[in-house]
C-alpha cells in the first residue's frame, strides 16, 4: 500500500516543474549580500523550489489547457526518470559548490571561511519546505475545484473555474491576514510592549538633576522606555571625555521621550521641547534631532562618537513612536514614524528659529534604518530653505526613503548606485567603509547631507524589479563587500534579497545593515565641519569606539 502511495506521489509531480523548480534550488544556492546557515539556506531553497515548480506546473497545466499535443505511454516515464537524473546531479554539483559561495562573502567581510555547508541538511529543510508549500498549493487547487464544481452547473464551466480560482484566492488571503497575520501582529505587539516596559535592575535613574529620568527631569524613569533608559545612561559623560581628548569637556545632553510619557505624539513634542529647555540644551554648540529604529532604539555606535568629537559640547532629542521592530512597524504602522518625526522637529525648529542666530546651536538631523526614513519626512526641505538647519546625518537608509530615492535616481553619470555622486557634491554625499567623503574639487554648502550606507545592505539596496532585471548596484564595479559571485537569476535574485533583509542585522559589523563607530567617526566630521582633531587622534578615537562598543555587546 504504501509502495502504491509513493508510485501515485511521484506520478502526480510534473516534470517541467520538478526540472525548473531544480533549477531555481540550484541558482538560490549561490551568493548574494547576506552570509547564510544551512538553516536559513535550506528555507530559502525549499522555497525557491516550491516557485520554480509552480511555475513549470502552470505552464504544463496551460499547455494541456489549449490542447496541444503532449507525450503519452513510456515517453512520459522516460522523460520522468530523464529529469530525476539531471535533477539529482544538477543539486549534487551546486550543492558540493554552495560552502565556496558563501565563502565568497565570507571573505569581503573579514569572516572564516566554511568547510562545508552542510548539504545533507540544507537537502533535508528544503525538501521539508518545499513540501509543506506544495501541500498548501494542492489544498488552493482543491478549493478551487470544489467551488467550480459547486457552480458548474448553473454557468459554464471556463466561467466556474475562474469562479472558483476568486473565491480560492479570498478565502486564503482572508484567513491569512484576517487571522494568523493579525494574531501575529497581536503576540508580537505584546511581547514589545512588555519587553519595552521591563525595569531593568542595573540600571538606576540617574543622579544627575539635569539628566532625562532623574527626579527633576519632565519624564519619568519608567515613562523612558528600555531603549530610552539605555540612551540615557549609556553614553560617555565630561570625565570621560575629558580624559580622553586631554581637553576640557562638557557632558553631554541626551533628552529621550518615550511613548507612554503622554498619549499623543504633539505632546510627546512639547515634552521633549520643555526638557530641553530644562536641561540647557540650546545652549550647547550643536544639537541633533534623532529618530529612533521602530523600537526606540539609537545606536550608540553613531551617538557616541559625536559627543567625543565635540568634546561633549553636544544635545540630542529623540521620541519614541512604536514598539516593534522597524520592518513590522514599517508594514502595519508606517505613518506613526513620520507624524513623531514631523511633531518633533515642528516643535525643536519653531523654538530654534525664535533664538537669535548667532545664540543658538547648530542644528542637525540624525537617524538609522527606519529613523533615517522618518527623518527625511520631518520636514520639507523647501519649508527651511529661509533658515535652514545645519545638515544631516541618514546611515542605513530603507529602499523606500523618498529623498535617498531621488539623489540616487538623479546621480552623476558613470558614479555606482552604491556611491552616487550628486551634481557639485556641496549638498549630498555618499559614503560607506571607506570615507568617500573628501570629494576632489567640490566645496560643502551651507547645509551638509550624508548618506552612510554599505553595499552589502540589503534593506538599503533591496529592489522589487529584481524578481525580472537586474539593480544597478550589481553592475561593475561593485562595492568593497559584494561578492564578486553573485549574479542575477529571474525571481531567484528577489527571493534571495528578501532572506536577506529579514536577515540584515546578523553581519559582522561594518557590513549588512550593522554600522560600525569608525565610519560614523568620518561622517560626522564632514557633517560637522570639525577641525581640531590631528589625524592620530582620529585613529585613536576610531579604536576606543570600537573596542567600547565590542565590551557592551558582550556585557549584553
Amino acid at each position: 500500500m504504501t509502495r502504491n502511495l509513493l508510485l501515485r506521489l511521484w506520478r502526480s509531480f510534473s516534470v517541467p516543474g520538478l526540472v525548473l523548480g531544480t533549477l531555481f534550488f540550484a541558482a538560490s544556492l549561490t551568493p548574494t549580500l547576506i552570509p547564510r546557515s544551512y538553516l536559513t539556506q535550506g528555507v530559502l531553497s525549499g522555497c525557491a523550489l516550491a516557485v520554480g515548480y509552480g511555475l513549470g506546473a502552470a505552464a504544463r497545466w496551460l499547455y494541456a489547457y489549449l490542447q496541444l499535443p503532449a507525450p503519452r505511454g513510456r515517453a512520459v516515464r522516460y522523460a520522468k526518470l530523464a529529469a530525476a537524473v539531471l535533477c539529482g546531479s544538477v543539486l549534487a554539483t551546486f550543492l558540493w559548490q554552495a560552502a565556496e559561495w558563501q565563502n565568497s562573502i565570507r571573505r569581503v567581510m573579514d569572516m572564516p571561511p566554511v568547510e562545508t555547508k552542510h548539504p545533507l541538511e540544507v537537502g533535508l529543510i528544503a525538501l521539508l519546505t518545499f513540501l509543506v508549500l506544495i501541500g498548501l498549493g494542492r489544498l488552493f487547487g482543491l478549493a478551487v475545484r470544489s467551488v467550480a464544481a459547486s457552480v458548474d452547473r448553473i454557468v459554464p464551466r471556463r466561467l466556474a473555474n475562474v469562479i472558483g480560482f476568486a473565491v480560492a484566492v479570498l478565502v486564503f488571503w482572508s484567513v491569512a491576514n484576517g487571522v494568523i497575520f493579525r494574531f501575529a501582529l497581536h503576540l508580537a505587539d505584546s511581547s514589545f510592549r512588555e519587553f519595552d516596559a521591563l525595569i531593568e535592575p542595573e540600571r538606576q535613574p540617574p543622579s544627575d538633576l539635569l539628566k532625562t529620568g532623574s527626579t527633576a527631569s519632565l519624564i519619568g524613569w519608567d515613562d523612558l522606555g528600555r531603549a530610552g533608559r539605555e540612551y540615557i545612561v549609556s553614553g560617555p559623560g565630561q570625565a570621560e571625555i575629558a580624559a580622553f581628548t586631554g581637553k576640557s569637556a562638557k557632558e553631554p545632553v541626551r533628552v529621550y521621550v518615550g511613548l507612554n510619557a503622554a498619549p499623543t505624539t504633539a505632546e510627546r513634542a512639547e515634552l521633549a521641547l520643555a526638557e530641553l529647555k530644562r536641561t540647557g540644551a540650546f545652549e550647547r554648540a550643536v544639537l541633533i534631532v534623532v529618530m529612533p529604529t521602530g523600537t526606540g532604539w539609537i545606536d550608540p555606535a553613531a551617538m557616541d562618537g559625536v559627543e567625543y568629537l565635540l568634546h561633549g559640547d553636544v544635545a540630542s532629542v529623540a521620541l519614541q513612536y512604536s514598539y516593534l521592530t522597524s520592518w513590522l512597524s514599517l508594514l502595519v504602522e508606517p505613518e506613526h514614524g513620520s507624524e513623531a518625526a514631523r511633531d518633533l522637529f515642528a516643535a525643536v525648529y519653531g523654538y530654534w528659529t525664535s533664538l537669535p542666530k548667532d545664540h543658538r546651536p547648530r542644528l542637525y538631523l540624525h537617524g538609522l534604518s527606519l529613523g533615517s526614513m522618518s527623518s527625511e519626512l520631518s520636514a520639507d526641505l523647501f519649508d527651511v530653505l529661509g533658515d535652514p538647519y545645519q545638515g544631516a546625518l541618514w546611515s542605513g537608509p530603507p529602499f523606500t526613503n523618498r529623498i535617498w530615492n531621488e539623489v540616487t535616481r538623479n546621480r552623476n553619470p558613470g558614479s555606482p548606485e552604491w556611491l552616487p555622486r550628486v551634481r557639485d557634491g556641496s549638498v549630498f554625499r555618499f559614503t560607506n567603509q571607506r570615507d568617500a567623503l573628501g570629494l576632489d574639487g567640490a566645496r560643502w554648502g551651507p547645509m551638509r547631507i550624508v548618506y552612510l550606507q554599505y553595499a552589502s545592505d540589503p534593506v538599503t539596496f533591496f529592489d522589487y524589479a529584481s524578481w525580472y532585471s537586474v539593480p544597478d548596484w550589481m553592475r561593475a564595479p561593485r562595492g568593497p563587500d559584494v561578492s564578486p559571485e553573485l549574479r542575477w537569476y529571474p525571481l531567484v535574485t528577489f527571493l534571495q534579497l528578501l532572506l536577506d533583509m529579514a536577515m540584515a542585522t546578523t553581519s559582522p559589523m561594518g557590513h549588512g545593515h550593522v554600522y560600525a563607530p569608525q565610519h560614523y567617526v568620518d561622517a560626522w566630521i564632514a557633517v560637522t565641519n570639525v577641525t581640531d582633531w590631528n589625524a592620530a587622534d582620529i585613529v585613536r578615537l576610531k579604536d576606543m569606539l570600537a573596542e567600547r562598543l565590542t565590551v557592551v555587546e558582550q556585557d549584553h
